[in-house]
């Protein structure tokens, strides 16, 4: 008879829980006909509280989560986004963002008996109007990863920014997390401070470039090169300019591509830089020159000249500065910063890598490419 009462106390508490989310959702999808996402994250936001009160600190039962979702499908047929997976993401949003929500709200940690989607307020210590947009337009399932992959506060705030600002998709953002981009975007070596006027152009510039950039997508197996010191600068930039999109969604936002071997001339001089973009919201063009070796300040000079002619030839009336970016395999940051603070033009040194080199056991392991070709 006990056992008995407390499954009839299990089903009571489900009820009133399926009731009670159930409402939540009529009540969004009433205030928005069809739901934006700021609504949607207030409403998993507050089923995320509810969920967390009710199942941590109150009595539901093992397995409740997934007996209210099966409830949930068959008191809402076609309702999509409650899976019981899905209830413990939503759990998760409140749970990992509540410690900076609540306490700025003051809002009670009781087991919930009422769903309230008004009080989805992100903030930290540096809030701004543009952040907290930011964090209400990027999707569920974008904070989730964020949420699972990062668990530094304000490196969570950078990838949120990231996510927007460069239109990153699920697939994209993961790897960008495992690459730790967040600490590489403003940490590379330039001389942006002294040479761009306005201070908010300079911190535009800076955080527009990462210090280091995977380019994952050149094969060197594929093109018939075993060994990485044999590559040079012809066979990077041909598989940038094959790859020209997935470059320019690693290099950054508002690129577009212009050329590369650009012909500039100056005086009968002939010049050829490898790359050439023109970023949008810089509004300047951009000039990648790119090495296959270490640093050298010989190549700032070269760059120097590139900028010189491009902003006396090339450049329009309404146009910023030219920008230059060295791309090479190393550097070492502490001599670039020391050697570029005494050229004129804004320029940067950034270094590259390719996809990881496999194991040698392994790479010798296998046929090469046309044995691979002979076997298939």
């Amino acid at each position: 008879m006990a056992k008995e009462a407390i499954i009839r106390q299990d089903t009571a508490d489900y009820n009133a829980a399926v009731q009670t989310i159930k409402e939540a959702i009529l009540r969004s999808q009433y205030q928005a006909a069809k739901l934006v996402n700021r609504e949607m994250l207030s409403l998993y936001y507050g089923i995320g509280r509810y969920i967390s009160a009710n199942s941590r600190e109150g009595f539901w039962g093992t397995g409740a989560i997934k007996t209210i979702s099966e409830r949930l499908r068959k008191e809402l047929p076609g309702l999509k986004g409650f899976s019981q997976t899905n209830l413990k993401y939503m759990r998760i949003f409140y749970e990992e963002w509540s410690p900076i929500i609540e306490a700025k709200n003051h809002k009670s940690s009781a087991v919930a008996d009422k769903i309230n989607t008004d009080s989805l307020l992100p903030v930290k210590s540096s809030t701004t109007a543009d952040d907290l947009e930011r964090f209400l337009n990027l999707s569920f399932s974008h904070h989730i990863i964020i949420l699972a992959e990062e668990k530094n506060i304000e490196k969570r705030w950078k990838y949120i920014s990231l996510a927007i600002e460069n239109k990153w998709d699920k697939r994209f953002l993961k790897t960008q997390i495992k690459e730790n981009v967040a600490d590489k975007y403003g940490a590379m070596p330039s001389n942006f401070g002294v040479t761009i006027k306005d201070s908010r152009d300079a911190i535009k510039a800076l955080n527009m470039f990462k210090d280091e950039y995977l380019l994952d997508f050149i094969n060197t197996e594929e093109i018939g090169i075993r060994d990485l010191a044999d590559i040079d600068e012809r066979v990077v930039e041909q598989e940038i300019i094959h790859n020209i999109k997935k470059f320019i969604m690693t290099f950054g936002r508002d690129f577009a591509f212009v050329g590369n071997q650009y012909h500039l001339k100056a005086f009968s001089e002939d010049f050829f830089p490898d790359l050439l973009f023109f970023n949008r919201e810089l509004n300047c063009l951009v000039v990648v020159e790119l090495k296959t070796g270490d640093f050298k300040p010989g190549y700032l000079a070269q760059l120097m000249t590139y900028l010189r002619i491009l902003d006396d030839k090339v450049k329009k009336p309404h146009e910023n500065p030219s920008i230059g970016i060295v791309l090479c395999k190393n550097a070492n940051k502490d001599f670039v910063e020391y050697v570029i603070q005494d050229y004129a033009k804004p320029m940067g040194v950034a270094t590259y890598r390719l996809s990881e080199e496999m194991p040698e056991k392994l790479r010798e392991a296998l046929p090469d490419v046309e044995e691979l070709k002979k076997l298939l």
